[in-house]
């Protein structure tokens, strides 16, 4: 228990270097970006990788449009870093969506993905990573365990795309797929050590009021029009 709150906490610190990067990076010329701009910046980016996921000519992308409308929940997180030097992490914040009861997208809700490893790698890479989830108990489930991901949910993890390795779990009965383009930081088990955080600042930023993922996933009660562009091309429009 000890090492799995030493690793949690350790994650958690990535995240927080993660999103404080790039206000470091442009802390020389421009103002630092408010909550709520970075919160449409991330639904934006959102849709942009759903788009460019359909439109790919890769063949592991044949299997997320073929995927997508049966999945009842989607985290998507675009712009996924992938750097490090001794202690390689990966992160970044995205979007968490379920399916209302009348089978239409609803609204996002914000997130942190990190995992750390262990490593000797140098370099970044930047890609977009999207995670279909099959049923509603499993989007409750990520919803409902902060922090944990993989093995901890008791859920099966399968990853498909193009530049990842072969993954160490099936993808036959699989309650999440991961599909990623342009960085390989989800393959095999690299799962199973990540933390999924939310983040409430950005929903109260982006809905202007405090509301959690509970609130906006699973109970409808977040209302932003912004974020229609999203809702429309996940919902085949």
């Amino acid at each position: 228990m000890k090492k799995g709150s030493q690793m949690i906490s350790r994650i958690k610190a990535i995240v927080v270097v993660l999103m404080a990067l790039p206000l470091a990076l442009s802390a020389c010329s421009t103002r630092p970006i408010t909550d709520e701009a970075r919160a449409h910046q991330i639904v934006q980016g959102a849709q942009l990788a759903v788009q460019k996921f359909k439109a790919s000519n890769e063949q592991p992308m044949d299997e997320f449009r073929a995927m997508l409308p049966k999945a009842q929940g989607i985290l998507i997180m675009p712009g996924v870093i992938k750097g490090g030097f001794i202690l390689a992490a990966e992160g970044g914040s995205g979007v968490l969506l379920a399916k209302n009861g009348n089978g239409e997208w609803g609204q996002p809700a914000f997130y942190a993905l990190a995992a750390g490893s262990v490593g000797l790698q140098a370099g970044a890479q930047v890609g977009d990573a999207i995670l279909l989830i099959f049923s509603q108990d499993a989007v409750r489930a990520v919803i409902d365990h902060q922090g944990k991901l993989g093995a901890d949910l008791g859920l099966i993890i399968g990853t498909i795309g193009a530049g990842v390795e072969a993954s160490t779990t099936t993808n036959a009965g699989a309650d999440i797929l991961v599909f990623s383009q342009g960085v390989g930081a989800f393959a095999g088990g690299s799962l199973e050590a990540a933390a999924l955080i939310k983040r409430n600042d950005l929903n109260k930023a982006y809905y202007g009021e405090m509301l959690t993922p509970t609130d906006i996933v699973l109970g409808g009660r977040a209302q932003n029009p912004a974020a229609d562009g999203l809702r429309k091309v996940l919902n085949g429009q």
